[in-house]
């Protein structure tokens, strides 16, 4: 590991003054806002990520970054929650279930116990091509270098959203479970206060895949905020991977419904496992709104789904894969007692 500057802070404002020069990118020199560490670390480790400061911001979970709120409005989630307060909390396991269950299923209990919600969200890819500094190949890493993955062993990686220059995986589950929510991000950086839409936190790769966020040099993630809706109670996140508990999805699926009269009310579909950013499935959204969910409209929701995939030689199974569990989860949900 190589030498860094480590400050804590204890204010929002001394947070936002010691990251002000971040630069853009993850360059040599960057400064790196701390919390549970846990992708962090292991970048810095493996010389992936070399800071030139990191800054220490768990202090600040005595304030509003570190509290859980639910009411009639909705659910406010701060960046600074650790993963496992927030997948254990009994207002979020029964109004929330998808939430729950999307940080219930992901890593071990002892990583939960560190990780925070805000780090979680910004957590880099486990593309092998990127984690591994012996191959240059990497344009998420060496901007213009290229993409070691378009032509090597790429069976984790993604069908949607990626372009000629990244088919890294984004590996998050949480953040699916947020975008299907329609979340918002409050920020707080050198510009003041923010709120985004979470949709609008994570960049495709396009041309530039070592841009992942829209995030600006010092800010930092406060808060989540989840809106109330009919929808969010039968709700369910379903992961799908090659062993049953810590491992990154192959495929996974976060599904909310509301319905009357068997008919689909409102539906949020997000896809995990299968993309460079956080999935929200629009267009098998639409298929099914308004629609009794039989065998047909949901096997009609999931040709939507993948509709614009783009495999490569390993991954192509994702694509069958995923179509398969789509029409369980809708069915788990269309199960559900709310």
């Amino acid at each position: 590991m190589r030498p860094f500057i480590y400050q804590p802070v204890s204010t929002m404002k001394t947070a936002v003054q010691a990251g002000a020069y971040a630069p853009a990118a993850d360059a040599s020199g960057a400064v790196h806002f701390l919390a549970g560490g846990t992708t962090l670390l292991d970048l810095m480790k493996l010389d992936v990520t070399r800071p030139g400061k990191v800054v220490d911001i768990n202090a600040l979970a005595t304030g509003p970054a570190g509290r859980i709120k639910a009411d009639e409005q909705g659910l406010r989630l701060g960046g600074l929650v650790r993963m496992s307060e927030a997948a254990e909390h009994p207002e979020i396991r029964r109004g929330y279930p998808v939430i729950a269950q999307s940080l219930q299923l992901a890593a071990s209990q002892q990583i939960r116990n560190m990780a925070s919600l805000g780090g979680n969200v910004l957590q880099r890819t486990r593309c092998p091509y990127f984690r591994d500094v012996s191959y240059p190949e990497c344009n998420k890493r060496n901007p213009g270098t290229g993409c070691a993955a378009m032509d090597g062993f790429n069976r984790m990686h993604a069908v949607l959203g990626v372009s000629k220059n990244c088919i890294a995986t984004y590996p998050g589950d949480f953040a699916n479970a947020l975008i299907a929510l329609d979340a918002v991000v409050d920020i707080i950086g050198t510009h003041g206060n923010r709120r985004i839409p979470f949709a609008a936190l994570h960049r495709r790769p396009g041309k530039t895949p070592e841009i992942e966020t829209t995030l600006l040099p010092g800010d930092m993630i406060v808060s989540f905020f989840i809106p109330a809706a009919a929808c969010t109670r039968r709700s369910l996140y379903l992961k799908v991977r090659d062993r049953e508990s810590y491992e990154f999805a192959l495929v996974s699926v976060a599904v909310a419904l509301d319905l009357h009269r068997g008919r689909a009310r409102d539906v949020r579909i997000a896809l995990g496992g299968v993309a460079t950013v956080p999935w929200r499935a629009t267009r098998a959204e639409a298929t099914l709104k308004g629609r009794v969910i039989d065998e047909r409209a949901m096997a009609d929701a999931a040709r939507s789904a993948f509709a614009g995939a783009r495999r490569r030689e390993h991954n192509a199974f994702k694509i069958a894969l995923g179509r398969r569990a789509l029409i369980r989860a809708l069915g788990q949900a269309m199960a559900m007692e709310v």
